[in-house]
């Protein structure tokens, strides 16, 4: 398991290369960790009707039992990622965790359980203000409120220019946020308003401890990955090897820019995680 089979995409850098290797020569220390929407799910326009890609579920049941663990790291609510994923249930995805509002729930596929904190008071706040803050700022055409639980996200996907609306949006829906305690996280055509504390890269940290990990892989596509690839880059110049994979887009190159290897969307990210596990013992 030392050499690196032929057949797998290599990392265009040292590290990138030096975090495959450390899998391939010992999975079972490994933590492989994935973004959900852009990552294992397509991104479409209507977030409820995201589903993870075909090839998601088996791609993970294959790859799970042969590495130390399998994570699901999402903005969304971690019941609502593991019902649009069809995670329950799945033979291979017994130890699956999902953690969900970047790590501030989890559900175990152990216990089929969500654990989860209160809810953040300035999110029921920036609930009932949000529409008409929307709407006296002249941002309400093409514009939708997503309800995520413990957090709002606006949209602009569907505005006539949804960039424009992104960057008229942005400052304002800051001061809004910033009112109430809570933070504005930018992703793809969307801002979404949550609590502060918990991002990408915390989660990641924390789980990484938790499992006592040896290698990590990580996987996203948006600027809330970001978070995650600087926890990577961390335990990396600290002696941990990772590796840090990109599901590409166009709408967002600062992820392209910092990844060890770019693959073009959740069908290519699928494909490369069913290949692995090919390469791994059973």
């Amino acid at each position: 398991m030392g050499s690196q089979p032929h057949d797998l995409p290599m990392p265009v850098t040292a590290a990138g290369r030096e975090g495959l290797a450390a899998l391939l020569r010992a999975p079972r220390r490994a933590v492989v960790a994935l973004d959900f929407d852009g990552t294992l799910a397509e991104i479409v326009p209507d977030p409820d009707q995201a589903r993870a890609h075909p090839a998601a579920v088996p791609a993970l049941a294959a790859l799970a039992p042969r590495v130390g663990s399998v994570a699901v790291i999402t903005g969304r609510p971690a019941g609502v990622a593991v019902r649009l994923g069809g995670f329950a249930g799945v033979a291979g995805l017994e130890h699956l965790v999902v953690l969900g509002h970047y790590g501030a729930e989890r559900w175990d596929a152990v216990t089929g359980i969500v654990h989860a904190p209160a809810e953040h008071p300035g999110v029921a706040a920036v609930r009932a203000e949000l529409p008409g803050f929307l709407d006296s700022i002249g941002a309400w055409r093409g514009t939708w409120i997503e309800e995520k639980g413990r957090a709002l996200a606006v949209h602009t996907r569907r505005a006539a220019d949804p960039a424009a609306a992104f960057a008229t949006l942005r400052e304002p829906l800051a001061e809004l946020a910033a009112r109430h305690g809570l933070i504005v996280e930018p992703g793809r055509a969307v801002l979404e308003l949550r609590p502060p504390g918990m991002d990408k890269g915390v989660a990641l940290t924390e789980y990484l401890a938790e499992v006592d990990a040896e290698a990590v892989v990580y996987a996203g596509d948006d600027l809330g990955d970001l978070a995650a690839y600087a926890a990577v880059e961390k335990r990396r110049a600290e002696g941990l090897p990772g590796l840090l994979l990109c599901s590409g887009s166009e709408e967002v190159q600062d992820l392209a820019t910092r990844a060890d290897l770019v693959l073009p969307g959740p069908s290519a990210i699928t494909a490369y995680l069913t290949r692995l596990a090919a390469h791994l013992p059973s």
